[in-house]
């Protein structure tokens, strides 16, 4: 019996995986939990538009990307920050912080979970960051910590 998959199955494969298996396992098993449907012509069909689909949607996805790593990086983002006396910041500079100054600067929504810190920002000076953007696609960028005036 060749079934296609909906959800990943341990052991058998993953969702959109055209396997070729028993027919007690793909009918009292598979079909019956909803882990797969029954590999007709019509169902073959729409696996191949939705796999196309998906395809095209992270082309464009890493297109956009590409356009916003090559507007961030080589860039220097200016933090005011207040300081005490011996030049430690009150809290500290995160990545959240990072994300809202590239949104007013560049216009660009970036994640605060793809921006990777080289360091803790605590302190002022100049510290690198990464923006991780789509697999392979990456922009670095400076962060440099000024006093608050």
């Amino acid at each position: 019996m060749k079934v296609i998959l909906i959800k990943d199955v341990k052991g058998s494969g993953k969702a959109g995986d055209v396997l070729n298996v028993a027919d007690g396992f793909g009918r009292n098993y598979l079909l019956a939990r909803g882990f797969a449907v029954e590999a007709t012509a019509k169902n073959i069909n729409d696996l191949a538009g939705k796999k196309a689909s998906e395809q095209h949607r992270l082309e464009v996805a890493k297109s956009e990307a590409e356009a916003a790593a090559k507007k961030l990086n080589g860039a220097v983002l200016t933090v005011k920050a207040k300081a005490g006396q011996n030049g430690k910041l009150f809290g500290s500079v995160t990545s959240a912080t990072v994300s809202e100054m590239i949104s007013e600067k560049f216009g660009e929504n970036i994640d605060r979970k793809k921006i990777v810190l080289s360091s803790d920002i605590k302190a002022y000076g100049d510290y690198s960051a990464e923006i991780k953007m789509t697999q392979g696609v990456s922009a670095k960028l400076t962060i440099k910590v000024v006093p608050e005036e």
